[in-house]
């Protein structure tokens, strides 16, 4: 079994709690072992490095400290804002002798200290980078045929680009695609799959963030998706949990359900979709998968 050091994050310990349940029931059939950190903390999310970009550094830089500690070199994060974070914290350490400095004056207070020899992958660079495609179609046994899916992206998977991170060309990507194709399902054109969901500005700037919403949820439903599905926790809930105002606000029908990518590869590699949290959606999307026959009870 391969053993990677797993960052759930804190979206997955309360509102994403399917993207857990359903990654880790992936690495395992995949013969993979995702040991979680001991005593992780928040990496700052989207937010902390607006209003202090050091500090939010070190939340980031004590969580490679453990993953060195424990003696891995490699750790994955599910969801793409700690993804980056964790990656871009590591990036500048790595480059910058005084700014690692710093950092570890800081974690001494901790007991801490952190050299830079972490690698940080995102869940879905580590399968298809680490794993490989190939090597999961093999170990497909209920191919997701006839499921129409548009792939979503989001903004933070992809750009800005980090060197050595893999995952192909960050302006026209087609990772994501090769993966959903690879457990059988139908990927519809997505021409908004790289834009913004709008992120925190659903708090800050409520009407532009349900404008960028609709956009997103009609060029999907145009394209003939029976659903979107996503790497991103802030994107999964804000494109499901916000559709029933979007509709209000733009006199909409969206029924749209949304989910993981990890959901769709536990069904295909034969979970049941409680295994992979199916059934846990404000927009449920069983009924759409059953008619489909991508799952079955």
């Amino acid at each position: 079994m391969t053993t990677y050091a797993y960052y759930p994050g804190c979206s997955l310990e309360t509102m994403a709690a399917s993207y857990h349940v359903s990654a880790t029931e992936v690495a395992r059939r995949l013969g993979i072992d995702l040991v979680e950190i001991e005593d992780w903390n928040c990496c700052g999310a989207t937010a902390y490095s607006q209003v202090d970009e050091l500090l939010a550094q070190v939340l980031c830089a004590r969580n490679l400290a453990l993953v060195e500690q424990s003696g891995r070199t490699d750790v994955v994060a599910p969801c793409s804002a700690c993804f980056k974070n964790l990656s871009f914290a590591n990036l500048h350490m790595q480059d910058d002798g005084d700014l690692l400095e710093h950092m570890n004056y800081a974690l001494d207070a901790d007991g801490l200290a952190y050299s830079g020899s972490v690698r940080v992958h995102h869940l879905m660079g580590m399968l298809v980078d680490e794993v490989g495609i190939d090597a999961i179609r093999a170990r497909v046994t209920k191919p997701q045929e006839g499921l129409r899916v548009a792939v979503y992206y989001g903004c933070q998977l992809v750009r800005p680009h980090r060197p050595g991170q893999g995952m192909q060309d960050v302006e026209d990507p087609r990772f994501f695609e090769d993966l959903m194709e690879a457990i059988g399902a139908d990927v519809v054109p997505f021409p908004h799959r790289l834009r913004c969901c709008g992120g925190s500005l659903i708090v800050t700037s409520r009407k532009a963030a349900l404008a960028m919403l609709h956009e997103l949820l009609r060029s999907a439903g145009e394209s003939g998706a029976d659903l979107i599905v996503t790497a991103c926790p802030l994107c999964q809930v804000n494109l499901e949990l916000y559709q029933a105002e979007v509709n209000r606000e733009f006199g909409a029908e969206f029924k749209m359900p949304v989910v993981y990518f990890t959901q769709l590869m536990g069904l295909a590699l034969g979970a049941s979709p409680k295994q992979v949290g199916i059934g846990s959606e404000i927009v449920k999307a069983g009924s759409v998968l059953a008619c489909r026959g991508a799952a079955t009870p």
